[in-house]
């Protein structure tokens, strides 16, 4: 019990060096920011080196660095990678948060009646990364390290990590483990833990149309000249059909269709639709045909216009015909669908939709591979042995909607599965104004890491 008091008796101290990492805005999508980034990297590696651990370094990349740390205290003991990310998403619009988003604030939330950190970051992954690094404190100063630790933490993630798997390949020596543990998840609820045990991938593009080659008078030219923003909405409308199923040829062809006991298991999970419609204000849920909202959001693919602009859009009115208009589009994939094929196939499909009258343009971002995690793995047995004690509870295993890339990057270069032991809410509002991370939530964490060693080395025995 001794970390468990040393967690309690160092709350204070965990929640301020929390506090002060995310005051860093340190945003890797946005250039302006790129000092910042330093800044959160060389944060974490002072407080690694703070809390025992060896061999801290911050390593460079093409981009931004990543931080490793280690404590090796018997090589022949089992041994723990912790990835996790210091890098955040863009906080615009910023009008839209109740707080400034560097700047922390601690209150109640809906889903965290004993208080929650609102901050850019604060769930997704400062908060959570950051768990491990005061879990290992914890250890060290107690003399509780039962399994050699690494840590990974990257700078990149936000952006799809585009120099991680470089940087692993050349790595795999320094990275050899026996399981790799990441936080950057959520589970049901505190009432009801869970462990993810599944990821979508991603596919993400940016299509540019073009019409005239410059903007025009609307009402001298409207009407005889098309109009790229009113292009780009139809050919947006017909990538889907009226079941909500997308239409690009091929796209379903690696999809597996999970067996109905499967399927009827994955809605054993607790979920009360008419308070999910609540908190999100609306009216009904919307997708596609003849799945339920958690197989939507777990176990099929899906495509989303996540920013769309041109023309003008200042206060105001302009008459005007644009030359150009511009989205954004998401795709998130399920296993054996390779976002590498995904973008192509959507590139051809999006440029046959276009008619004569305008230009398109189709440029891919980063993406990143679905993942599935055994649940009969060790690690697993673990997370689940260490969720139950601390929360009383048997945890139940869920796939999640969301991504993160580096999971099947581990399978396939270290041959490892990870571990997905999230602490957030859905309801966090993560890559959203107004984040937050709750407190409880957050030392939950790091009681439940902590248990995770113990268990991890009990069960590799």
């Amino acid at each position: 019990m001794a970390s468990k008091d040393y967690i309690q008796q160092n709350q204070e101290k965990f929640l301020n060096e929390l506090l002060d990492l995310l005051r860093i805005p340190s945003v890797s999508a946005d250039p302006k920011f790129k000092e910042e980034v330093f800044k959160a990297a060389d944060y974490v590696k002072a407080r690694l080196v703070e809390a025992g651990a060896d061999q801290v370094e911050i390593c460079q990349t093409p981009g931004y660095p990543v931080v490793y740390g280690e404590k090796i205290i018997d090589a022949s003991l089992p041994t723990i990678l912790v990835y996790g990310h210091y890098d955040v998403q863009p906080a615009d619009p910023y009008e839209l948060w109740d707080s400034a988003p560097f700047e922390p604030v601690i209150k109640k939330a809906e889903m965290h009646p004993e208080g929650a950190i609102f901050a850019r970051g604060s769930a997704d992954d400062k908060g959570q990364f950051y768990m491990h690094v005061k879990a290992f404190e914890a250890m060290m100063a107690e003399g509780e390290l039962v399994c050699n630790v690494k840590f990974m933490i990257e700078g990149e993630e936000e952006v799809g990590s585009d120099n991680l798997e470089n940087f692993i390949k050349a790595n795999k020596e320094k990275l050899k483990a026996d399981v790799v543990l990441i936080s950057d998840t959520s589970m049901i609820s505190l009432d009801t833990p869970s462990v993810t045990v599944g990821l979508r991938g991603l596919a993400y593009m940016q299509v540019e149309v073009t019409g005239p080659n410059r903007d025009l008078h609307s009402g001298t030219y409207g009407g005889a000249v098309a109009n790229p923003i009113n292009i780009l909405c139809k050919m947006i409308a017909q990538l889907q059909d009226e079941d909500r199923k997308i239409t690009i040829p091929g796209f379903y062809d690696k999809v597996e269709e999970l067996s109905a006991e499967y399927r009827k298991k994955l809605n054993e999970a607790p979920f009360d639709l008419d308070d999910y419609r609540r908190k999100l204000d609306i009216k009904s849920v919307e997708g596609e045909a003849g799945f339920t909202t958690l197989e939507r959001t777990g176990i099929r693919p899906t495509l989303d216009v996540n920013g769309i602009w041109g023309g003008y859009i200042g206060e105001g009115a302009k008459t005007v015909l644009p030359s150009k208009a511009y989205a954004k589009i998401s795709m998130r994939l399920v296993p054996h669908q390779n976002h590498h094929e995904i973008s192509e196939l959507f590139q051809k499909h999006f440029e046959s939709l276009a008619p004569d009258s305008v230009k398109v343009k189709v440029t891919p971002h980063h993406g990143g591979k679905p993942a599935v995690v055994p649940t009969s793995s060790v690690g697993y047995k673990a997370a689940e042995a260490a969720v139950s004690a601390v929360f009383g509870k048997q945890a139940i295993p869920t796939r999640e909607g969301g991504s993160v890339p580096i999971t099947s990057l581990f399978q396939e270069e270290l041959g490892l599965d990870p571990i997905l032991l999230g602490f957030g809410l859905d309801t966090d509002a993560i890559h959203s104004p107004n984040e937050h991370y709750g407190v409880k939530n957050y030392f939950l964490g790091i009681e439940t890491i902590v248990q995770f060693f113990k268990e991890f080395k009990r069960l590799s025995k």
